[in-house]
């Protein structure tokens, strides 16, 4: 069995779904699941168990013998969100837990870290795990992550094969429930839709034009596929990067989606809001040579291309999950 927490949500689901296309319906999924609003992720996924994530920890120990790999997707992740002790409760001590069963059982355990944990990317966006101490991510979320981070390279028994991944932007299908923390896509989407534009924001810094700034946007297939390759072969234990590599303007993709929707693009610059505008990233690109020398050698998809069927195959005329 494979054992996926946050299966209701983003990630977790649309990982859920892509271990169904490669023929494993052997699936634990682990969630929440009195959420209306996430209920399409799951109904319809081949799996063994449903559990509850307040009760995994009860379930477990009769399955430990069973389990073959632990994905940990699961995770508060609302950036706005200032109360540090709910970080602390689901995403540190609720996965210190899940690794310590996991070294204890010998079970290969993957897990979902943040690119938030790089702060405002002075230092730069490299996985090199001798750097962690170095880095000061800027809001409870992004340091719960990081101190998971920390916590798993300071422990001395370790599951059999594991991996922690800074996801970058990622965006696709499965992400419809997420309200103000669905992607740029989603919301840019949304509005061309609703208003027949789209509102970037503007640039506050003289070396950066109108909707200039970049992100490494990542789409969700991508994201998945790359789990897959952890599960199915033997690459090296440790934290790795998770984006394509190519940081791309917020333009690039307002034009992405205009083209996918068949609509000329029409862009409103809207000052970014002053209490995050001195925080607020101008530039995030994973550095991804260790994924590379671990083995992956599949490309990434290019954002138009990755846009394109996001929109077509799952937005128009009415969201579809995946």
């Amino acid at each position: 069995m494979i054992l996926i927490t946050g299966a209701a949500g983003f990630i977790g689901s649309a990982l859920a779904a892509y271990l169904n296309e490669q023929g494993l319906s052997d699936l634990v999924l682990v969630d929440r699941f009195d959420a209306a609003e996430k209920k399409t992720n799951w109904t319809h996924k081949k799996y063994r168990f449903l559990v509850e994530r307040e009760t995994i920890f009860e379930w477990l120990p009769r399955y430990a013998k069973d389990i073959g790999a632990i994905f940990h997707i699961g995770a508060r992740t609302d950036t706005t969100l200032q109360d540090a002790t709910i970080f602390a409760t689901l995403n540190l001590h609720y996965s210190q837990r899940l690794w310590q069963f996991a070294t204890e059982n010998s079970i290969p355990f993957f897990y979902a870290s943040s690119a938030a944990t790089y702060g405002d990317g002075q230092l730069g966006f490299s996985d090199d795990e001798k750097l962690l101490p170095q880095l000061h991510p800027l809001n409870p979320y992004a340091q719960s992550k990081h101190a998971f981070d920390q916590w798993v390279l300071s422990q001395d028994s370790r599951p059999p094969r594991w991996a922690g991944f800074k996801f970058f932007n990622v965006f696709g299908p499965n992400e419809y429930h997420k309200g103000r923390m669905a992607s740029v896509a989603w919301h840019g989407y949304r509005q061309i839709r609703a208003e027949g534009k789209m509102r970037l924001f503007r640039s506050h810094r003289s070396d950066y034009l109108d909707g200039e700034q970049k992100r490494d946007f990542i789409y969700v297939k991508d994201v998945v596929e790359v789990l897959y390759f952890f599960l199915s072969d033997t690459p090296p234990s440790g934290i790795y990067n998770l984006g394509t590599g190519h940081a791309r303007s917020f333009l690039d993709l307002a034009k992405a989606l205009f083209s996918a929707m068949g609509k000329e693009p029409q862009i409103e610059f809207i000052d970014t809001p002053a209490e995050i505008r001195e925080s607020y990233q101008y530039f995030t690109q994973a550095e991804m040579a260790k994924l590379r020398k671990a083995g992956y050698t599949k490309a990434f998809r290019q954002l138009e291309g990755a846009i394109q069927e996001y929109v077509q195959a799952y937005l128009l005329p009415e969201p579809r999950i995946w």
